[in-house]
């Protein structure tokens, strides 16, 4: 039985700001965001990961660089990166933006699933990169993995590991370095943990 760590990088100032990275901000973690990535260490430290992946983005790598400098081995996928949010990356969001933003939503939950923000990355994009992930993760040989990602990817990919319409990515919570843990038997993933931030107590 395999189980699977994913977590949300830790903060970074673009976070603390409200303003939105995607996939081409690559942003490092603020002095909070490295204190959610230790905290974190701390409290999983001897759960035994044989390998961690991160995104192409160095906010993920820093979340989890306990874990690497222990030399477990590691692997950045470019397929684990944010969403791609377009021209709204890098800028404080107005009301005009927030409006796209939620009509943008509203298409993907009638099934629209090619609606973007300006010059962005459609859902069914996201969804293709992140399923050749998972497509991967289910042929590896390790049994205890640890992923670390961002956001939108998280909700994504619990859509992903569900079963689930991508309407449903909105019900899905994400703390920076929020746990979603999940169990693999061969042939179907099992959600038992959603956003848990014990390690932050």
């Amino acid at each position: 039985m395999k189980e699977i760590y994913f977590i949300r990088h830790g903060q970074t100032d673009y976070n603390k700001r409200h303003i939105i990275q995607g996939s081409g901000i690559d942003s490092s973690l603020n002095e909070t965001g490295r204190t959610q990535g230790r905290a974190f260490y701390e409290y999983y430290k001897d759960s035994g990961f044989e390998v961690v992946f991160t995104s192409a983005l160095q906010r993920t790598r820093q979340t989890v660089a306990d874990f690497i400098d222990e030399k477990i081995p590691t692997e950045e996928w470019k397929q684990l990166n944010e969403i791609g949010w377009g021209d709204s990356e890098g800028k404080e969001s107005t009301p005009g933006d927030r409006k796209f933003y939620m009509d943008m939503i509203s298409e993907w939950a009638v099934g629209n699933l090619d609606a973007s923000m300006k010059n962005g990355e459609s859902a069914r994009q996201l969804i293709d990169r992140l399923t050749e992930f998972v497509e991967h993760l289910k042929t590896r040989p390790e049994n205890r993995i640890l992923v670390c990602t961002h956001g939108r990817s998280m909700r994504c990919l619990m859509t992903i590991l569900k079963n689930e319409h991508p309407r449903e990515m909105e019900k899905y919570k994400h703390a920076n370095t929020g746990l979603f843990k999940a169990t693999f038997d061969g042939e179907t993933f099992d959600v038992v943990l959603e956003n848990d931030t014990r390690h932050l107590e």
